[in-house]
């Protein structure tokens, strides 16, 4: 049994923020159904370019990746026909989760105070861009916006010497770590109202997500009061220690090294890179040798390093006691013996899907495809009772899809 089997999630979200939120309940057990616009749907299903890459026709990973083990229904929550719809699942859900902003809730009658009326217990859980207070708080954002630019990462990461920013790593990549986040705080929601029968008001924003992942670096310049200044592309690191920072290898890839101790790893590091006659060197003998001396040892190991090929190294390094990896793109990391030991890329349809970082009992979740737009909709609206006649009345009126 999963976690949440059991537990019924009503999703009214577009984009990749929330409806994050809604796959990862989804994948822990939850029955999540997502409402969608009953003439245009999510407008995520029209995202069909990033960068380059053009995706054509079905499945769409961009519509996948946050929509995964859902059902869909289209509906007009504009009308009343469709509201009242809309309040007929409320009053089944567990779980409330949308993006709305503030005025669109109160425009469609799903805010707090209309949701609760209809289902006392429910737990109302928001996503946000810049948090439920505050005088921006009924702006909107996306995770370029309010978790990498305003939240400290684009500017912590782009070196002095580089003209703009360096842009976020992929799509999504903000509002799937925020979502992961939105569904945690459910989760415990969740757990409290087991416990007490009180429900509670979730909130994740796309800017206190964002600075979370920044914590430990705001924190450590807000204290100091001075910024971490990002290093040129290929510097080591750590001017101190020639045993965290990155060495090119014969083949033209990188091989990382985080060994936060240099005279622990010192000696096994020389033995595996055939250097043994640095091992007792009084340069790299302790570690404020090792700081005063780091300029050479970084110019020795890279030499080293240079001589074989990353594959050559991995297996010499396999026995290496301390951290390294190697640099991977996308392409490699799908195919990481690490990432298809741990399921962590798993078959959904005709995709292959990242899974949600929990997993329970040792086993990977297993997700099914993103429902089609509106696919679902005569299958929910005959959960609640309705018959064909009130389904087909329903259509007509243009409540549903």
């Amino acid at each position: 049994m999963k976690p949440l089997e059991g537990i019924c999630v009503l999703e009214v979200a577009m984009y990749g923020f929330v409806p994050t939120a809604g796959a990862v309940l989804a994948e822990w057990g939850a029955d999540v159904t997502k409402v969608e616009h009953a003439v245009t749907g999510d407008p995520q299903r029209g995202l069909r370019q990033i960068g380059a890459l053009v995706v054509e026709g079905e499945p769409n990973p961009n519509v996948d990746n946050a929509n995964r083990s859902k059902r869909s229904i289209g509906l007009d929550m504009s009308i009343p026909e469709g509201r009242d719809v809309l309040y007929d699942l409320v009053r089944r859900a567990d779980v409330f989760l949308t993006s709305f902003l503030p005025d669109a809730r109160t425009k469609f009658g799903i805010d707090v105070n209309d949701i609760r009326e209809i289902n006392p217990s429910i737990i109302y859980a928001r996503g946000s861009a810049l948090g439920p207070r505050g005088p921006e708080s009924g702006k909107g954002g996306y995770d370029m916006t309010a978790f990498w630019c305003r939240g400290g990462a684009a500017a912590t990461i782009t070196p002095p010497d580089v003209e703009g920013m360096i842009s976020l790593p992929g799509p999504a990549y903000g509002d799937t770590i925020s979502g992961t986040n939105l569904a945690g705080g459910i989760a415990a929601a969740l757990l409290k109202r087991e416990r007490t029968g009180e429900p509670s008001v979730i909130d994740v924003s796309l800017l206190g997500s964002g600075i979370w992942a920044m914590g430990h670096t705001i924190a450590l310049t807000n204290h100091l009061g001075q910024r971490l200044v990002a290093q040129p592309a290929n510097a080591n690191r750590a001017p101190n220690n020639p045993l965290v920072g990155l060495y090119l290898t014969a083949d033209n890839r990188y091989i990382s090294f985080v060994m936060m101790q240099p005279t622990k790893f010192w000696t096994d590091v020389c033995r595996h890179m055939d250097l043994p006659e640095l091992v007792g060197d009084p340069r790299f003998a302790t570690a404020e040798s090792i700081a005063a001396n780091t300029a050479e040892a970084v110019d020795l190991l890279g030499k080293a390093m240079a001589a074989r090929t990353l594959a050559e190294w991995s297996e010499r390094f396999s026995t290496l006691s301390g951290p390294w990896a190697p640099v991977q793109d996308t392409l490699q990391v799908a195919q990481d013996v690490q990432v298809r030991a741990n399921e962590y890329l798993v078959q959904a349809g005709e995709l292959e899907l990242v899974t949600n970082p929990v997993q329970f009992d040792v086993m990977a979740p297993e997700p099914r495809p993103a429902p089609r737009f509106a696919e679902q909709t005569d299958e929910i609206l005959e959960g609640l009772g309705l018959d064909w006649d009130d389904i087909i009345e329903l259509k007509a009126r243009g409540a549903v899809t």
